[in-house]
């Protein structure tokens, strides 16, 4: 029993030892945070707690879904630059494609246009030429009807026409020299293509080209024989007036008078069309073959001068009605113009000898 005794005695008192070391520890522990809350800012001690506020609890679901990737917003204003700039460039691209095509539907109307005025010169071409040898033949058989007619000049009177021929010969030539020149018309297919008046271009290259291959013709055949000449010994049959003046004139230059009038209105027809198709303002005056007055003429039967009167006066009466689009003055005949018959008598005023 006294064993017992002093064992119990030995487990109490090692509690009781187990017990006293407790109690120190914890003291220690609450003197050092006593000394840690000591030394945090006074700032900080006066901030009141921030309560946080509560959030939601994540779904494991939705804690294992990928989350969608947002641009920048500065990138999504580059991207936008980028777009503007590519519908900018598309846009000059497509701009310049159409000018293309402008300028390619304008030089293809333009060969046309050129096509068919070739077309047209070439079909005057030919109607001159028939014109032509229909006044041949006419002159032919006049000159028949005159011998039999048995009618002639004197001597003296021939001669006079003769020298009077030579006269106008030697100046018309003269007055060729001293066109070209001047160059005029140089100078105004310059003024045409500055102008861009593409229609009244074509028709004075191809009066150009028609007068040449007159002027050429008219060289050929400038050494004529007087004495078979018709009209050297034929007497005037008309009488006409101009500028106040009064002239004799025998059939052969009556009929040199009308062609003037004739291939004045043709030319005039053709300029009014021309600019018609222009769109260029009705100026009769401002052409060249105006101006000029001298196709068709050879520089026989009669003065230059009259022939570029009766020329201008064609051609202002067939520039009104191509460039109105009718026929008062004159009218189709195949593929040339001719006056019409009561306009060569208020134009020429012939008055008949017999």
């Amino acid at each position: 029993m006294k064993r017992i005794a002093v064992l119990s005695t030995a487990a109490l008192f090692v509690l009781l030892g187990a017990a006293a070391l407790a109690y120190p520890q914890q003291d220690q522990q609450d003197e050092n945070q006593n000394k840690s809350d000591k030394d945090k800012p006074a700032k900080q001690r006066d901030q009141k707690p921030h309560k946080p506020e509560p959030q939601q609890a994540q779904r494991p679901q939705d804690a294992n879904r990928p989350q969608p990737a947002t641009e920048p917003r500065q990138g999504n204003q580059d991207t936008q630059e980028q777009v503007q700039q590519q519908q900018d460039r598309n846009r000059q691209e497509q701009e310049r494609r159409q000018q293309e095509q402008n300028q390619q539907q304008q030089r293809t109307n333009d060969q046309k246009r050129q096509d068919q005025n070739r077309q047209e010169q070439q079909q005057v071409q030919q109607q001159q030429n028939q014109q032509r040898q229909q006044d041949q033949n006419r002159q032919a058989r006049q000159q028949e009807q005159y011998r039999q007619q048995g009618e002639r000049l004197s001597e003296h009177r021939q001669q006079q026409m003769v020298a009077e021929q030579q006269r106008r010969t030697a100046q018309f030539r003269q007055e060729q020299d001293q066109q070209r020149q001047r160059r005029l018309e140089q100078q105004r297919t310059v003024q045409l293509q500055q102008q861009r008046r593409t229609a009244q271009y074509g028709f004075q290259e191809d009066y150009l080209q028609r007068e040449r291959q007159e002027q050429l013709r008219f060289e050929n055949n400038r050494n004529r024989d007087h004495d078979r000449d018709p009209y050297y010994y034929t007497a005037p049959i008309y009488r006409y007036q101009r500028a106040g003046n009064y002239y004799e004139i025998n059939q052969y230059g009556a009929d040199v008078l009308r062609q003037a009038v004739n291939y004045g209105y043709g030319e005039g027809f053709r300029t009014g069309q021309a600019d018609r198709e222009d769109r260029w303002h009705s100026d009769y005056q401002d052409s060249y073959a105006y101006q000029d007055a001298n196709f068709g003429y050879d520089g026989f039967y009669v003065d230059q001068a009259d022939y570029n009167y009766y020329f201008r006066e064609g051609f202002r009466r067939g520039y009104e009605d191509g460039y109105n689009s009718r026929y008062e003055y004159g009218r189709r005949q195949g593929d040339s113009y001719v006056v019409l018959d009561i306009q060569f008598s208020n134009i020429l005023g012939f008055v008949s000898l017999r």
